[in-house]
């Protein structure tokens, strides 16, 4: 018997199915509606922002870095644009199979490969590292057509540093190199601001002016905003805000007169400083050895480094800044002055110099060719009367002495715009104690201060902190702080801005005691140890020659400096000022193992004044006799230092990058 179905029943539950799929599809429909309306309105804004960055990219623009010019305008340092071949490590497989390969298409030398293993060991792995610099035109075409064969290499155009003159005042412009992982830590610890403007940016100031002043002369970073492919490649600039190039900075230095001097040292080692004793800017600043800064622009390669660096001359040793001396009898001047000034002798005081000074059973000497006799102040100096200054200082005692000296800024940091600059040693009792752990060294001892008064013991001080004091004494005891930059130059507006300096310190001296040291001085060039080497001079100047022990000698030797080995040979020595009445100019030099302060320092300093004040320059013959040590007065007619002619900018560049013309 066939069972009848409820139709009724059946429409009823069909309408119940039909209604509740209706509801599930008009649900899922709804939530598909609210999900396109929260990513189509809500989220527009946000997804819209996100495809525009797919679609475009937002580079830096490295800005040109600023250049550096001496006072006169002749450029120091600069830049060339030329191509250069970068790898980028982490977009490619094999790195030594690829170099290989690349070796092939452009000239990639030995030097080259440890440069660029020496970068890769100081960089992160996506850096993009230059294998080859300076492309010609030819290597930059066979590599640009065979491009497709090496994925994460490019050739890329870039601003180079150069150096014009090489190794001419390298130790003050200093040098750039690549950024270097811990630099790149330190950045991340600047305002926010301040990282920005580094981004895209690969070098940075390393040394002198060009560390000291990183922040002129890099600029400001520009942004570009362009079109990209499916592969990352730009395919159209959108819109960019172009970088501001890095300020010029002027120094004070004449770079002529450094290269002077420079030549004047020769093969010998030392470090002379010219300061204005009138504003405290500095003329000349040589440290010899130097070095070639563009050596370090690209990253140097293992060979120069370890030339340069185990070098028993030690050319990266900025002498000028970071090396000290003891002054020897260049110290003379500033003990009389301290003397006076705290009334501890009067000029006419006389003091009998036997040629030896007894103390505690010790006996202090004098060279063999002192004349000795009753010394007053003025013919100490002159003569260089070690007993005389034996004598003061006992009487003055060593903490006197160092409260005296430190204002004229011996032992003392001296605010120079360069970094890295040494203190020195101007002893004291609390020194002493700081210094030393053993209670037994810790104690001073009077027969330790006999020996300062003659610029020896304890005492040691780098050149620009001698120069500073002989600028702080002839000016009448105004000290300013010695500096190199003269101002700044906005590279678009060509507005300067001088550089601030802070206002100097007087230290009132008296102007009778003052003259008096002057007049001394003056008689060292006219009837003492320099007279042979400033006869003649169209000028009067004031001096003291100094020769500095770089070794200590036993109780019953005496110096002989035939027997010794070159490096152990007394330093040469000499502190002047000219001219005599109003001094523009003051200056410290030493010459390394050189002897006598008169026969190789002093000659220096009187061609440094010929060129200042009468515009000569040493003919070679001279300028022979200068490098040699056997100079006194100039050799022959000099020529006018105004006529020597000075390579261009253009000249100096690689030939790679000349300028055509």
């Amino acid at each position: 018997m066939t069972e009848l179905r409820n139709v009724e029943a059946d429409l009823a539950h069909f309408r119940t199915r039909v209604l509740v799929a209706g509801l599930a599809v008009l649900v899922a429909f709804s939530l598909l509606a609210a999900r396109l309306v929260y990513l189509q309105v809500v989220r527009h804004e946000d997804f819209d922002a996100q495809a525009e960055s797919n679609r475009t990219a937002v580079l830096p623009v490295v800005p040109n870095r600023g250049q550096i010019l001496d006072r006169y305008g002749r450029v120091l340092a600069t830049n060339f644009s030329a191509y250069t071949l970068e790898i980028t490590p982490s977009k490619v497989e094999d790195l030594d199979r690829t170099i290989e390969a690349l070796g092939q298409l452009v000239d990639i030398q030995p030097r080259d490969k440890r440069r660029f293993r020496k970068l890769l060991e100081e960089s992160r792995n996506f850096d993009s590292l230059p294998i080859r610099t300076r492309l010609t035109d030819e290597e930059v075409a066979r590599f640009t057509a065979q491009r497709y064969r090496f994925p994460g290499v490019e050739v890329r155009a870039r601003l180079i540093r150069h150096y014009p003159h090489g190794e001419v005042g390298s130790h003050v412009v200093g040098y750039i190199g690549r950024i270097n992982q811990r630099e790149k830590e330190d950045i991340e610890d600047w305002p926010e601001e301040d990282q920005a403007n580094y981004r895209g940016t690969d070098y940075i100031g390393k040394l002198g002016v060009e560390q000291h002043y990183e922040r002129e002369l890099h600029g400001i970073t520009g942004f570009d905003r362009v079109e990209t492919s499916a592969g990352g490649r730009a395919v159209r600039s959108l819109a960019n805000t172009p970088a501001t190039p890095g300020n010029t900075v002027v120094l004070a230095l004449d770079i002529k007169l450094q290269k002077l001097v420079e030549e004047m040292f020769g093969d010998r080692r030392g470090a002379l400083v010219a300061i204005n004793p009138n504003n405290g800017e500095l003329l000349a600043f040589v440290s010899k050895p130097t070095f070639d800064p563009n050596l370090f622009v690209e990253g140097i390669d293992a060979d120069n480094w370890k030339a340069l660096n185990e070098s028993m001359d030690k050319p990266l040793l900025n002498r000028a800044l970071r090396g000290t001396y003891p002054p020897g009898s260049t110290y003379k001047p500033f003990m009389a002055l301290g003397a006076l000034e705290l009334g501890k002798r009067s000029p006419t005081t006389i003091i009998n110099d036997p040629g030896y000074f007894m103390f505690g059973g010790h006996r202090f000497g004098s060279p063999e060719n002192e004349r000795g006799g009753a010394m007053d102040m003025r013919r100490a100096i002159v003569e260089s009367s070690n007993v005389y200054f034996y004598s003061l200082a006992n009487e003055m005692g060593v903490d006197t002495i160092h409260d005296f000296m430190a204002p004229l800024g011996f032992g003392q940091i001296t605010g120079i715009d360069l970094r890295g600059e040494l203190r020195g040693i101007l002893p004291s009792q609390a020194w002493k104690r700081e210094t030393y752990k053993r209670p037994e060294q810790q104690r001073w001892y009077a027969g330790e201060t006999v020996s300062l008064g003659i610029g020896q013991g304890y005492n040691s001080f780098t050149m620009l902190q001698l120069a500073h004091a002989m600028a702080t004494l002839v000016n009448g005891g105004k000290s300013y702080p010695p500096h190199l930059a003269l101002a700044t130059e906005d590279e678009v507006t060509r507005t300067r801005h001088p550089v601030a300096v802070a206002p100097p310190v007087d230290l009132a001296f008296k102007p009778e005691h003052v003259e008096l040291i002057r007049q001394a001085m003056y008689g060292v060039t006219t009837g003492g140890t320099a007279t042979r080497v400033f006869a003649g001079a169209g000028y009067l100047s004031g001096g003291k020659t100094g020769t500095a022990q770089a070794v200590s000698l036993g109780k019953h030797e005496r110096y002989d400096a035939r027997k010794m080995e070159e490096h152990q040979r007394d330093h040469s020595l000499y502190v002047a000022f000219a001219p005599l009445e109003k001094p523009t100019v003051a200056l410290a030099v030493v010459v390394e193992n050189a002897g006598f302060g008169a026969a190789s320092a002093a000659p220096i300093a009187r061609r440094v004044f010929d060129y200042l004040l009468q515009d000569q320059y040493p003919n070679p013959e001279d300028l022979a006799a200068v490098q040699k040590g056997q100079a006194g007065r100039p050799i022959g007619t000099p020529l006018k230092a105004s006529e020597i002619p000075w390579p261009s900018e253009n000249e100096n560049a690689p030939a790679s990058l000349r300028a055509p013309g």
